[in-house]
């Protein structure tokens, strides 16, 4: 079985930092690309950064400049440093894992439950 949980969500005033994690955990053989999607109430859920396992990343529009990605195959985690947020940024962050179980397996998205960042004004 595979685990990817969230956390380091919370509330944070306009203009203020949060850091965010995400740890895969179980019959991990190999993590392909890790991704932060958010989803505020009544809107779809986007993608808000990725990096792949070779550390390419790729980034929203709306976050360029403000959120870096960054990951460490090592330890199986991914993390997303948010800073200057903005009351728009308030969501439910997700973490999404491409994880292959075994040599012969293809790889699979993982989600996470999610973690709550919310931005006051």
């Amino acid at each position: 079985q595979v685990q990817v949980v969230e956390s380091g969500g919370g509330l944070v005033q306009s203009g203020g930092s949060l850091r965010l994690s995400c740890a895969a955990s179980g019959n991990i053989f190999r993590i392909f690309t890790m991704g932060w999607y958010r989803q505020a109430p009544g809107k779809q859920r986007e993608l808000v950064a990725s990096v792949t396992g070779g550390g390419i990343s790729n980034y929203a529009d709306s976050v360029k400049g403000r959120f870096t990605i960054s990951r460490d195959n090592a330890k199986n985690t991914m993390f997303l440093q948010m800073n200057s947020l903005k009351p728009e940024d308030t969501a439910v962050y997700y973490c999404k894992s491409a994880i292959a179980t075994s040599v012969i397996r293809d790889a699979t998205d993982y989600w996470g439950l999610g973690t709550q960042v919310t931005v006051s004004s």
